[in-house]
Formats: structure tokens, C-alpha cells, sequence
């Protein structure tokens, strides 16, 4: 890839970093880590929890990377939704130094690769070897978890609910861990302190993962469009997540494997054949004429969240392209189900709590059709591989 390329698939990752992209750091240049990577998790602690308590500086490094290590389990796991920055008082580190005996953890949420990718950076930057020992703990534990055949990642392992052992997309589980692993294998900057043989296992993780990826795009004939938000692992076929995620093409989750496929160096191929085909796909299921508009409501108190509004769509011709966050794999159809798990017409037909507590409608595929993928086919167009 020429420097030109280069720079402009850099610049692919600077205008739309997806959750893993704290991965992305130039080859020897050791700055201090962001907590961009944990956003999930704070806002989900916040959620639970409040948001008023004492928080630790960005730049105050030790101090978030000790919290990591007090709340990572003893195989290399963390649970998810916690918040690193947060000040822990005794009984806090008391309770976690407890729970440390403890097994498994959860990739939902950007969890796990998020916390390995920091410790590491934490190393590079401080030298302390606690750091370099949990990120190679948390890298174990990783690689245990890649789901044997396809070869992507669970949602949350021991499994709790039905949909915790299947290979997982939602939430950038799978390419969320790819990324990391991609960057991790080359021994570089931040992952310079991995042995040859240890980079080895992690790359051939990436090459099964890779082409897991590949394997379960979808395909309508001989037509493929984008992916599920969870797969059976033995039948490698659409599964369903909570109870009203029906098995069906998920637009978010696509865009996000599209980001990752788009920062494949060199792509093969089938990596901008997928490419390719998944944004043909977001671009003909775009729905158009149609607005998600949210109004005032009497207060409501649901057991996740509250809301004083609601929501509804509407006929509008100027409007621009907006996504149905669920496809039917075989016609293309918009997929709403309420919390019970009943396919439903009408976006009125979920009810309340549902359409205010979920994103049925958004405008995800917007910035990687209209930027993203422009400037990755520029890049490639540059490249005289691609030539």
C-alpha cells in the first residue's frame, strides 16, 4: 500500500472510529490510552447507577489501569458494564478482591478487548509489568473463548441466558475482538512486548475469525447483503438474541463489520466483495419518505428506563434515508417485534416501553455510504495492489 493509501485509509479511522479503533495506533508511538473504548460500559453503569460519583482524570493512567486489574476475573475475564475511572472505596476493592476467584465474563457492550487493548497501552506507557501480565491474561482468555468450527465469539461466557453461547455481532462482539487481535498480532507499539509465538496463536485467531466473517454473510439467491445480530454456531444460521431480536439481517451490526472489513490492510478479494455487497444492500433497503419523530408523553416508569416521550413515524417527503434497524433475510421486510417476541406490521404496534427503550429506526449506514466507503474505495484506487 503506498503512503498515499495510507494515509487515506488513516483517514477512514480518524473520521469514524468504530469501538475497537483504540486499537488502531501507529507503530511505535506509545501515548497515553483514552477511555473512548469503554463508552458503552460507563454509560451503561451511569444508566444503573447514577452518574454522580468521583471519576479518575483521563490522564491519570495508573490509577484506571489498577482499577482493571482489581476488577478483571481470575482466567483473564471482566464482566461487563462497569466504569475503569471510577474512585473505589475499601469495601468496593474489598468485595472485588473477593469476586476475583471468580471465572468468565462477557464480550457484550465492547467489554474485554476494550479492557486488554488499555492495559497494554498502560504498559507501554508506565513499563509496569502488572499491566503487560493482565493483558496477556485477558488475550488467554480471549482466545479460549473463540467459538471452535466458524470460529467468531460468544456473547457472554458461562452462558446465563439462551442466546449468550452463539457466535455474537451485536454490540460488535466478533469484529470488536478482531480488531484488537489484528493489531495485537503484529507486535507493534503498544503490543510490542508479545513473544513470536504468542503473536502466532493470536494471528491464525484473526485468519478463523476473519473468514467467519466472510462465511456468514448473507446471501438472498445469489445476492449477498449484510449480517445477524447472532448465529447458531452449529447450524451457522440466524438466531434469535432477547426476546424481541427475531433472527433477521441487522443494520447496525453491519455497519460495524463493514468498519472492520474496511480496515483490513490489503484487503483480499472476498473481503471488497463483501464490502461491496453489503453497501449495495444498505443502500437498497434504505427506506424513503419516512421520518422517526419523538413527542412528549405522560411520564411512564419502565422497569430498564423511564420516559417522558414516545415515539412515531412519519410521512415526509424531504426527509432523509433512515434504516429499519432489522431486515426479514429472505425479502428485505422491516422486522419490529414486541417484548414478548411477536413479529408485529406497524411501528405503532410495539408497544411503549419498547419504542422508547429500543432503536428500531436510525440513520446508522449514513456516514460510511456517504464518507467512509468513498474514502476506503479512494484508498484502494491508490493502491497498486488494487490495480
Amino acid at each position: 500500500m503506498t503512503a498515499h493509501a495510507r494515509r487515506l485509509l488513516l483517514l477512514i479511522l480518524c473520521l469514524a472510529p468504530p469501538p475497537w479503533a483504540i486499537a488502531q495506533q501507529a507503530p511505535g508511538k506509545q501515548d497515553a490510552p483514552t477511555l473512548d473504548g469503554f463508552a458503552d460500559a460507563i454509560h451503561h453503569w451511569r444508566n444503573a447507577h447514577g452518574g454522580d460519583y468521583p471519576r479518575y482524570r483521563p490522564e491519570q493512567v495508573r490509577e484506571i489501569a489498577d482499577n482493571l486489574l482489581r476488577h478483571q476475573r481470575g482466567d483473564g475475564g471482566w464482566i461487563e458494564n462497569r466504569d475503569p475511572a471510577r474512585v473505589l472505596d475499601a469495601a468496593e476493592r474489598e468485595a472485588l478482591a473477593a469476586e476475583a476467584s471468580k471465572s468468565g465474563g462477557s464480550f457484550d457492550n465492547r467489554n474485554i478487548y476494550t479492557q486488554i487493548d488499555y492495559l497494554a497501552a498502560a504498559h507501554a506507557l508506565t513499563g509496569d509489568a502488572r499491566y503487560r501480565d493482565a493483558a496477556l491474561r485477558g488475550l488467554e482468555f480471549t482466545l479460549a473463548q473463540q467459538i471452535p468450527g466458524c470460529g467468531g465469539w460468544p456473547h457472554t461466557v458461562p452462558a446465563a441466558q439462551r442466546y449468550h453461547p452463539l457466535i455474537t455481532f451485536a454490540d460488535d462482539v466478533t469484529v470488536g475482538v478482531l480488531g484488537v487481535l489484528r493489531q495485537a498480532a503484529t507486535g507493534q507499539g503498544r503490543y510490542a512486548f508479545l513473544q513470536p509465538a504468542m503473536r502466532g496463536r493470536i494471528a491464525a485467531a484473526v485468519a478463523r475469525g476473519d473468514d467467519c466473517v466472510l462465511r456468514l454473510q448473507m446471501r438472498q439467491g445469489d445476492r449477498r447483503t449484510g449480517w445477524a445480530g447472532q448465529y447458531d454456531p452449529r447450524t451457522l444460521q440466524p438466531a434469535q438474541g432477547r426476546s424481541f431480536e427475531l433472527p433477521s439481517l441487522a443494520m447496525q451490526e453491519s455497519v460495524g463489520v463493514v468498519a472492520y472489513l474496511m480496515s483490513i490492510p490489503d484487503p483480499s478479494p472476498e473481503v471488497v466483495a463483501a464490502i461491496d455487497a453489503a453497501v449495495a444492500w444498505m443502500r437498497e433497503v434504505a427506506l424513503q419518505g419516512w421520518r422517526l419523530e419523538t413527542f412528549s408523553a405522560a411520564p411512564e416508569q419502565y422497569r430498564h428506563h423511564a420516559s417522558d416521550q414516545d415515539r412515531r413515524l412519519v410521512r415526509d417527503a424531504a426527509a432523509p434515508p433512515l434504516w429499519a434497524r432489522f431486515y426479514d433475510t429472505r425479502d428485505n421486510s422491516v422486522v419490529l417485534a414486541t417484548r414478548e417476541g411477536v413479529r408485529v406490521k406497524d411501528y405503532a404496534d410495539i408497544p411503549r416501553e419498547r419504542r422508547t427503550g429500543y432503536a428500531w429506526y436510525g440513520d446508522w449506514p449514513r456516514r460510511l455510504l456517504q464518507k467512509d466507503y468513498p474514502a476506503w474505495q479512494a484508498a484502494r484506487s491508490a493502491s497498486p495492489a488494487s490495480r
